[in-house]
């Protein structure tokens, strides 16, 4: 009885509300997505490490390029696996303490390194740690606050959130490359230690879970919304919307493009770009300065995607992506010099823009594929692309210890490239609802 006569309350409530937010006018959820954007650039410090400490590593430690790289690659393969069960734990303990605890684990395996003696160290600190804490930091986190808090602006917003990650590796790159060559790689650790540290304070004091904590509707909403009670069951539930999502073509499809896409990002660009750079004797610090510009454009086109996703076929929008990241991909062995020169400064800018720009469309897509469970697909789809990107920071570096270049693995990812534009267009415009509720 006590909250049927709360839910009226709340709903009156609710209708007054209007009245009050006339006169503050900005929505509550703008500044949710706000602090949500906060925190995504503080996690994102550790992103910008990987690349800057494969020559430092390997020149103190005498570990294989190899070796570094399968610690990256359990970093980005637990970033995206652990994604899936952090949206279904947010469902269960609200999205507050999962952050905040992410949060304290990056912090703690960052912090770990700094002592660490042996290749197995750096896998447990770097992969296991790092990589739990960051996955549940991951878009899957982004994609739960735009669900919950946007009912228009859903594109806008996830574009915005998403960007938030390369405003994290713009602020964060060219002070890290800096420590590395000034003062070595460790206190560079301790610097995305301490950056994850302080922004837990702004999670647990200005994040909330649901509009309804505050007796709000989500931004564009007709009505008030209850906060739905919690999720028990959390891993059970992710792994049965698993269940049913790979029971549909679209999922396989939306699996298998943003592998492609994490590959030729993440494991590839943000983990090899700069020793690739430094191989044709590029100063470190130059390489990390156009891979910082990369995350100023991609903030820039991740955000034109999501206005552009709320006005075109998604599936149209990830095929010019991917065709065009696949052509610059295969004219980057031709641009690397030891000096930046103005070709290289124009494929930084256009692969920038073209960055993460396959997000927005793609969580539309799982938002128009799975409804309430899109979230938690999206994580599923974003394991893929950590998966995808994982073999590549791995395979990268056992290609270079192999060949003495990195040239193999960029046409390789062009081609790849090439086979997602063709898996996106495959994508059905719009599913039969009822058959997937069937399902």
């Amino acid at each position: 009885m006590t909250q049927t006569t709360e839910a009226p309350a709340a709903v009156e409530d609710s209708r007054k509300r209007p009245g009050s937010r006339s006169r503050s006018r900005i929505h509550r959820a703008w500044f949710v997505a706000a602090v949500t954007f906060v925190t995504i650039i503080g996690a994102a410090a550790f992103r910008s490490l990987p690349g800057l400490l494969i020559d430092p590593l390997h020149t103190e430690f005498g570990w294989s390029r190899g070796t570094i790289g399968a610690a990256v690659s359990v970093n980005l393969a637990l970033y995206g696996l652990t994604a899936p069960f952090a949206a279904a734990l947010m469902d269960r303990f609200g999205i507050r303490r999962v952050v905040a605890v992410a949060l304290t684990v990056i912090a703690l395996g960052s912090g770990l390194t700094v002592w660490m003696t042996a290749a197995w160290q750096l896998l447990l600190y770097w992969g296991l740690l790092v990589g739990l804490g960051s996955g549940s930091m991951a878009l899957a986190f982004a994609a739960t606050v735009t669900n919950r808090w946007f009912t228009t602006r859903r594109g806008l917003v996830s574009g915005i959130l998403t960007a938030a990650s390369a405003s994290g590796q713009l602020i964060f790159l060219p002070l890290l490359s800096w420590l590395v060559e000034t003062h070595k790689w460790r206190p560079a650790a301790v610097t995305v230690a301490l950056a994850a540290l302080a922004v837990v304070p702004f999670v647990w004091l200005l994040l909330r879970d649901h509009p309804a904590d505050v007796g709000l509707k989500p931004y564009g909403a007709p009505q008030f919304v209850p906060k739905p009670a919690p999720v028990r069951g959390a891993a059970r539930r992710a792994v049965t919307v698993l269940l049913s999502a790979v029971r549909t073509g679209p999922f396989w499809l939306l699996a298998g493009t943003f592998a492609i896409c994490g590959a030729s990002t993440n494991g590839l660009i943000q983990t090899h770009f700069v020793p690739a750079a430094h191989d044709h004797g590029m100063p470190v610090t130059a390489a990390a300065s156009l891979l910082a510009v990369v995350g100023v454009f991609d903030v820039v086109g991740t955000i034109a995607s999501g206005w552009f996703t709320d006005r075109f076929q998604p599936r149209r929008l990830l095929a010019v992506y991917y065709a065009l990241r696949g052509v610059s991909l295969l004219f980057l062995p031709m641009l690397l010099a030891s000096t930046v020169h103005p070709p290289m400064i124009f494929f930084i800018v256009f692969y920038g823009l073209d960055w993460v720009a396959t997000v927005p469309p793609t969580l539309a897509l799982c938002r128009e594929h799975y409804g309430d469970d899109s979230a938690i697909v999206f994580g599923w789809v974003l394991a893929s692309h950590q998966i995808g990107a994982a073999l590549v920071a791995w395979l990268g570096g056992v290609s270079r210890d192999a060949f003495g270049s990195y040239d193999m693995v960029w046409y390789a990812s062009g081609a790849l490239c090439a086979a997602a534009t063709l898996m996106a267009l495959v994508i059905r415009r719009k599913p039969a609802a009822p058959a997937l509720m069937t399902s």
